[in-house]
């Protein structure tokens, strides 16, 4: 078998659409995603110019036509147009050139099809009009009440913000997955002189790109095929609160974007030739330090110092180990009243074991494992170790047969002789030196892995006596 038999059944078995026309627009290769993307037969397009069979192209709306005049990249670019049969297609696509030797240029298309994605988005959208603006008065959110705890770490974030929630400036967000970023929002929104406008908050992190800026910034009809007028969260947001969550998960581009709203009061709407003013106020929250997010070029400098006027730390649970067990009890007393049951509180065991956990998780853990519990604890009335187990194992590791080396051993001949907080600590000891290996003692890489602060990793390391290399 030659190599261009092997490259050709490469290319139909990778999940992305492959597309490339040679100097004259004619198709040099196309492979069998594609063919699915566009809904054509391979030898339908092969050997075959671009514009003949897409007629509803040009050479000005054709990518891969203007790559190949211009030489330039065009990235993460949305396409729609009309296959042979007049199917409508919609794509995101890179369209790369390729110099040959002979100095001619062919161009490379890498496409996704965004079709069902488009249609989930309109859906989406739909909903969020929906819900952002029926009885919007009548909406309830979390207020500063509802922060249970008395550690003065906590005490302080929440005095700050409290005196944040007093004025119109931005504010950044940051802690780790379940510190409770949302329900500090929602409470500086309700302690705010906006508590009666609308509140809305958004995953930046859920949807694409292409998809998120029409979301944000509303679309308009004529502005490319399909669109439709439509507002943006920031037009319906008007008066109140935005909460961009995970704001760090923005691309670059998009990010120049929310900067100019944020410094001027201005935006302009997809395929919309006119600024709108809005008066909005942003509140922004990132579970990576901003500076680390910076450094990688995941967070715009200008952008983090417009919206860090105010910055708020939240601490991790496990730094707020006097509050473990009264926010175990508050849950308790919840999922009480929530599924009829009569549950007194923790054993002795769980208690223990509860201030020895690190609670990757943080709060939400908490409860979740809290809830879980109670979901199984039958007729009992006390929380015991065999309650837990399930649910604290599983989160810190998947799979205990997944535990090599040493403590491995340790964990599968010595079960019976250790505790179960023991235990744990040795499964976190060994996924902790296990990684650390990988990443060759790189505590950074390790942390992201693990899904942990630096910090947070840091002090496991030095709690475990764990050599970097």
């Amino acid at each position: 078998m030659k190599y261009h038999n092997y490259l050709e059944i490469i290319l139909d078995n990778i999940n992305e659409g492959i597309h490339i026309v040679d100097e004259t627009g004619m198709t040099v290769v196309y492979n069998q995603k594609m063919a699915e993307l566009e809904n054509m037969e391979k030898s339908t397009v092969l050997g075959k110019n671009l514009l003949k069979v897409f007629p509803s192209l040009t050479a000005e709306s054709s990518t891969l036509l203007q790559t190949l005049k211009s030489g330039r990249v065009i990235r993460d670019n949305q396409q729609e147009y009309l296959n042979k049969y007049g199917q409508k297609i919609t794509t995101i696509s890179t369209t790369i050139p390729i110099y040959l030797e002979n100095g001619t240029i062919w161009a490379l298309e890498i496409a996704r099809d965004i079709t069902k994605i488009k249609e989930l988005y309109h859906r989406i959208v739909s909903l969020q009009e929906r819900l952002y603006t029926d009885n919007q008065s009548e909406r309830g959110f979390y207020t500063f009440a509802d922060i249970r705890g008395e550690d003065e770490k906590l005490k302080k974030v929440i005095k700050y913000a409290e005196q944040a929630a007093q004025t119109d400036s931005s504010i950044l967000i940051i802690g780790d997955t379940g510190t409770g970023k949302e329900l500090f929002a929602q409470s500086i929104h309700s302690s705010s002189k906006r508590r009666k406008q609308p509140f809305i908050a958004q995953n930046c992190a859920a949807l694409p790109e292409n998809l998120l800026e029409g979301i944000l910034f509303g679309t308009r009809k004529g502005g490319f095929t399909g669109a439709v007028n439509r507002k943006g969260l920031f037009e319906q947001a008007d008066g109140g609160t935005l909460l961009l969550d995970e704001i760090n998960s923005i691309s670059p581009a998009l990010q120049a974007k929310l900067l100019r709203v944020l410094q001027e009061g201005l935006l302009r709407p997809v395929g919309g030739e006119n600024d709108l003013k809005v008066d909005v106020r942003i509140i922004a929250t990132s579970n990576t330090p901003p500076l680390e997010a910076i450094k990688k070029g995941n967070l715009r400098e200008d952008l983090y110092y417009r919206l860090a006027v105010v910055s708020l730390y939240l601490p991790m649970l496990s730094e707020r180990k006097g509050d473990i067990i009264r926010l175990a009890e508050y849950f308790i007393a919840k999922y009480n009243q929530k599924l009829k049951l009569a549950v007194a509180g923790l054993s002795p065991g769980v208690k223990k074991l509860f201030l020895d956990y690190s609670w990757p998780g943080n709060v939400r853990q908490l409860q979740h494992t809290i809830e879980g519990a109670m979901n199984i604890i039958g007729d009992e009335q006390i929380i015991r170790e065999e309650h837990i187990i399930p649910f604290l194992i599983e989160l810190e590791n998947d799979n205990e047969q997944g535990v090599r080396g040493e403590e491995a051993i340790l964990v599968d001949h010595n079960r019976e002789k250790l505790s179960l907080p023991e235990r744990l600590n040795q499964i976190e000891k060994s996924i902790i030196k296990d990684t650390l290996k990988k990443t060759g003692g790189n505590v950074t890489i390790a942390a992201q892995e693990l899904g942990l602060r630096r910090q947070s990793l840091q002090y496991r390391i030095d709690k475990y006596n764990i050599a970097r290399k």
